[in-house]
């Protein structure tokens, strides 16, 4: 695999620290070149992240996460150039889906392969992508999911679900499942 093939990443303030920084690490691994955009941004500046645990309570807790560093900029960013877009979840697609460029840019990839995880599933329901498709979400999404016309996947935290080129999971104690079915959505073959 060549830099050349460049996989597209949307993220914005309190994105989710893992959600963010497991993927974009693990798809550099294996030879992708990975952009990350947020609007308003410029290659070079900063997004904070939001770390979130599953400690008992009725919903996840929050804590500071890290300064991710975004590596291209956001308002030069043109879809044809790449083969996959990548959404993270944490707080960030709640304020993401707001911005109509962010909406045009899901919309451009319904039809490639897009993995979405926990809340990325507010930008492929406000971009009205998912109906008629399965897609799972963090569960605190479910309504939105269900009111875009999809069917919601209840699966484990631990689980992804694939329909067509479309890889959704719960949260990020998924990424395993997650990013092994998305790479397979990709093509890629990962060998040992």
């Amino acid at each position: 695999m060549t830099d050349e093939i460049k996989l597209l990443m949307l993220a914005g303030d309190y994105v989710e620290d893992y959600e963010i920084m497991v993927p974009y690490q693990a798809l550099l691994m294996v030879g992708y070149k990975v952009d990350v955009v947020s609007p308003g941004k410029k290659a070079g500046e900063k997004i904070l992240t939001a770390i979130h645990d599953f400690e008992g309570a009725q919903t996840y807790s929050e804590k500071p996460g890290h300064a991710f560093t975004l590596n291209a900029t956001f308002d030069e960013i043109d879809t044809d150039d790449y083969i996959g877009l990548i959404i993270p979840g944490g707080r960030a697609p709640e304020h993401l889906r707001m911005h109509p460029r962010v909406l045009e840019i899901v919309k451009a990839f319904a039809d490639r392969p897009l993995a979405a995880i926990c809340h990325g599933a507010q930008l492929l329901s406000a971009a009205d992508i998912i109906k008629g498709r399965t897609v799972s979400a963090y569960p605190a999404c479910r309504p939105e999911v269900e009111q875009a016309g999809a069917t919601y996947a209840d699966i484990p935290l631990t689980d992804a679900v694939t329909d067509g080129e479309l890889v959704t999971a719960p949260a990020w104690p998924a990424h395993p499942a997650w990013l092994a079915q998305f790479l397979t959505v990709l093509g890629a073959t990962v060998t040992i």
